[in-house]
């Protein structure tokens, strides 16, 4: 066999493997390798969604995180200043409750000194009258000199 006819047989061979090679299997494995890129592509660029939406949805949870904690102080600082405001009321309250009951227990003291002395006055008179009975040794009639022993328990 001749060297050159091998040669000449292999080199049709192979143009004739490369023709079937680019028509044939090269378009499929391109095809796949396209897809695969595509898929690729695809996956990275929802990855990048998907960092994209995490970093707002962060924000966003920092943001509702800030508002609550802010009610929190305000509700806080509302229930303290209304914690005040009652313990203010409470007291005004009590004060007020303590000065009535200063002044009725003045009122009744002062009821009860007048009670106390209209008492003795009545005594005093009593005595001063039983006093001038004795002095005059006869009975001095209370009804009958009224006049007069009011004015004496007036002056005492």
């Amino acid at each position: 066999m001749n060297l050159n006819a091998t040669l000449f047989a292999q080199f049709v061979v192979f143009i004739l493997l490369a023709i079937f090679t680019a028509k044939v299997v090269w378009p499929p494995l391109m095809k796949a390798l396209d897809e695969r890129a595509q898929k690729i592509a695809d996956g990275l660029a929802a990855a990048d969604r998907s960092k994209q939406e995490m970093v707002a949805v962060e924000r966003h949870v920092q943001i509702e995180l800030s508002k609550a904690r802010e009610e929190g102080q305000r509700r806080l600082n509302e229930a303290e200043s209304n914690a005040a405001k009652l313990a203010e009321d409470l007291r005004h309250t009590a004060e007020d409750q303590a000065a009535k009951i200063i002044a009725q227990a003045k009122a009744d003291a002062e009821a009860e000194a007048l009670r106390i002395k209209e008492k003795l006055r009545t005594e005093v008179a009593v005595l001063a009258v039983k006093g001038a009975e004795q002095i005059l040794k006869r009975e001095v009639d209370a009804s009958a000199h009224a006049a007069i022993l009011k004015q004496l328990a007036d002056e005492l």
